[in-house]
């Protein structure tokens, strides 16, 4: 009888090694209770932040363009007029939303034309140029919005493309330092005067030729262009 007990009866080291399975098995259960009741992850999620929207990077030479359209969805010759160029932007990831705003003092705003002078039967096609000469990049509102092209003939306003434009929109981009922006496309001035009456039904004046000289003016994101562009019309 002595013998059997003896054969039976294990080392210590083996009831350490079962209390340590049953400890770990314990602490085990323990932990999947708690994830369960107190899901940690819930509050992880909550305090994650949005993605704040940042100002995309102005693409060179390419700026937006506003444009009016008849119910139908057909802009009319005077709407096409009067659609003036905006710049575009394409999302970058090297896009800086902490760069301040552009100041007048940095930016240089031009009134371009693609001629001098305009034969009987050629529209002026109008266009928009930016340079930011600052040290620093910066942001701007470039869309439809802040734009505006004014045709003068001494202190006669004869055409705004804003007179008939509709759904202005905003579009902030990020100018480079020494970044220059340009029209994507021209507006056509179509040698009328323009006026808010006059959008619906045309009935517009024409504009004088043999020689007549007007001045292209812009202004875009609050800024103006310091100095007009002058087209003369035959």
């Amino acid at each position: 009888m002595s013998g059997d007990s003896s054969r039976r009866r294990h080392s210590p080291a083996v009831y350490r090694r079962r209390r340590i399975v049953l400890l770990v098995a314990l602490v085990a259960v323990v932990a999947l209770v708690w994830l369960l009741i107190a899901q940690p992850w819930r509050g992880a999620a909550a305090e994650s932040p949005a993605p704040k929207p940042s100002a995309t990077r102005a693409a060179a030479t390419d700026l937006p363009v506003p444009g009016t359209a008849t119910p139908s969805g057909t802009p009319t010759p005077e709407q096409t007029a009067d659609a003036a160029p905006e710049p575009t932007a394409a999302a970058s990831p090297e896009a800086t939303p902490t760069a301040k705003p552009c100041v007048a003092r940095d930016i240089a705003v031009e009134a371009l034309s693609d001629q001098d002078t305009y034969e009987p039967g050629q529209n002026p096609q109008l266009s928009i140029q930016l340079t930011n000469n600052g040290a620093s990049d910066c942001t701007l509102n470039v869309g439809t919005s802040g734009q505006s092209f004014t045709i003068m003939s001494g202190t006669d306003v004869w055409w705004r493309s804003t007179d008939c434009q509709t759904e202005p929109s905003d579009m902030i981009v990020l100018l480079a330092a020494g970044q220059t922006v340009a029209s994507a496309a021209p507006l056509t001035w179509d040698r009328t005067r323009s006026s808010v009456g006059t959008c619906a039904d045309g009935g517009r004046q024409n504009a004088p030729g043999g020689g007549a000289s007007y001045h292209l003016s812009v202004e875009i994101g609050g800024i103006s262009s310091t100095q007009s562009t002058q087209i003369l019309l035959y």
